[in-house]
């Protein structure tokens, strides 16, 4: 593991003692999610408790857990070689609008790239009903996000490569889209893109109460916008990896905070074995903190210990498999074994899923088809 210091420690080095481990109990909740690929923390029910929705590429039923017997149900039936959902709340309490994207290929000649919204019948227990709302080959990447004045959310869909690619260079154009709710028409953000577009953040980047989009591709990292008059603009952050087509550019990312200070947190090249940290900003001066990772594949961020500097949380999907946890210690990076050999970790979701202000993290394997739950004590 490589060590981040000299002059980009100096705005985190006076606010942290040195980092302490923290403790998980693991609960493993299922054991048979055949290509477990996303965990999604949401309130399926409107009982104000997360719960966890797990979808598995391998199977046709998506289904979710109940907070806090973490119960089974099916959430909805029918969805063959599923890739990703998304789930938004409208109001406290309120059962949730689900998105789903379904018959995904990693060729796009052979990807309907289905989007499909599910609705809830009188018992959100019982399975929700599918309606397609578009066909976009390589459909890979759903999240909501408010982008403007309205009190609606927009779903945003980031297809995987362009519709005429092929691997392994997959070269081309990826239509970045969104839909408005009512009439669901797709609509473009921007064909920028190139190469395999695979990670997206949802984020408050002006701290306006709009949210913008970070996306990760063969081509870096860039921020989308959306401005007056129903205009997009794109900002590069960084061209990410600079290894050489198609080990370029940036696979997943998320944003952290330490103190008064954005730092970027990305996992490098594609489903790639470094874990990297941007600071400074504009220009954003990139640090690789850790280059052990096989297939890595999940990455998140989040002030697990209340310390003011949020950790970092990779998974990998690669053997032995597993989950490290990065803390800041005021000089370096220090990492954390969550977990090794017990989950092959696709996806990872941070919530603090009793109520007790303890932040706790949910896995979900895909070789390992296992989710699990890791509650802080």
């Amino acid at each position: 593991m490589r060590r981040i210091c000299g002059v980009i420690c100096v705005a985190f080095s006076a606010l942290l003692l040195p980092a302490q481990p923290l403790h998980f109990d693991k609960r493993v909740l299922a054991n048979d999610l055949a290509g477990g690929y996303q965990v999604i923390p949401c309130d399926v029910n409107g009982d104000g408790k997360p719960d966890l929705i797990a979808l598995a590429s391998g199977m046709t039923d998506l289904v979710w857990f109940e907070n806090p017997t973490w119960e089974r149900h099916v959430l909805a039936s029918n969805l063959p070689r599923m890739i990703n959902a998304a789930c938004w709340t409208r109001a406290p309490g309120s059962i949730p609008t689900i998105a789903v994207a379904y018959e995904f290929s990693m060729n796009p000649q052979e990807s309907l790239g289905i989007v499909s919204l599910l609705a809830a019948g009188t018992d959100p227990r019982k399975p929700w009903r599918a309606s397609e709302i578009d066909r976009l080959p390589t459909s890979h990447r759903l999240r909501w996000a408010k982008v403007d004045s309205s009190p609606d959310k927009v779903l945003v869909n980031a297809p995987l490569a362009d519709a005429n690619a092929h691997g392994p260079d997959y070269h081309g154009h990826v239509p970045l889209v969104y839909y408005r709710p009512g009439d669901w028409t797709r609509n473009l953000i921007s064909d920028q893109e190139g190469g395999i577009l695979h990670g997206i953040f949802v984020t408050d980047w002006d701290h306006n109460g709009r949210d913008a989009l970070l996306i990760g591709s063969f081509l870096g990292i860039h921020l989308y916008q959306f401005r007056p008059a129903a205009q997009w603009t794109r900002t590069e952050i960084s061209p990410g990896s600079p290894k050489p087509w198609p080990k370029s550019g940036t696979s997943d990312i998320t944003v952290g905070r330490c103190g008064s200070e954005r730092f970027l947190a990305t996992i490098e090249p594609w489903h790639g074995n470094e874990v990297v940290v941007y600071r400074g900003g504009a220009p954003w001066r990139r640090e690789v903190i850790d280059d052990t990772l096989l297939d890595a594949h999940t990455i998140q961020t989040a002030d697990l210990d209340g310390d003011g500097c949020d950790e970092i949380v990779a998974g990998f999907r690669g053997q032995p498999y597993g989950v490290y946890i990065y803390h800041w210690d005021g000089s370096q990076w220090r990492r954390q074994i969550l977990d090794q050999g017990g989950v092959s970790a696709a996806s990872c979701a941070i919530v603090d899923t009793h109520g007790n202000g303890k932040l706790d993290i949910a896995c979900i394997g895909s070789a390992t088809h296992n989710l699990v739950l890791y509650k802080q004590r």
